[in-house]
């Protein structure tokens, strides 16, 4: 059963990138048919996802997070990252990286996402 672990600055000062990285506990991050994806919940808010990475290592950003959000991984940590530009207040809540099923669509990839990290809470400070 794979784990996943979120980590990072819990604070960050408005105009900086947010950085966060989610270090996966066994397999291989290139099996095909995975993909490894950023959500976040703002408080008081629902869940929006950010964006995932492919197992041929391909990213796919949310057209609203596009401009701001980047996704990269290392496969021989078995991690991945999420770098997230400019951040404002806004940007506050709580970050989940997840793993999808291996025969997702991703065409929801809040509704794809299987196994979950703990969640790491990021505030941004004005």
């Amino acid at each position: 059963q794979v784990h996943l672990r979120e980590s990072g600055p819990g604070l960050v000062k408005a105009s900086q990138t947010l950085s966060l990285i989610c270090t996966v506990s066994a397999g291989s991050m290139t099996t095909s048919g995975y993909y490894w994806i950023w959500i976040r919940q703002p408080p008081g808010k629902g869940l929006e996802w950010i964006g995932y990475i492919d197992y041929d290592g391909s990213p796919t950003y949310s057209p609203s997070l596009k401009s701001r959000a980047s996704i990269s991984r290392d496969t021989s940590k078995r991690q991945f990252t999420l770098q997230l530009s400019s951040v404002t207040p806004e940007d506050t809540g709580v970050y989940y990286c997840a793993r999808s099923s291996r025969t997702a669509t991703m065409t929801s990839p809040l509704n794809d996402a299987r196994a979950w990290g703990r969640g790491t809470q990021v505030t941004v400070s004005s």
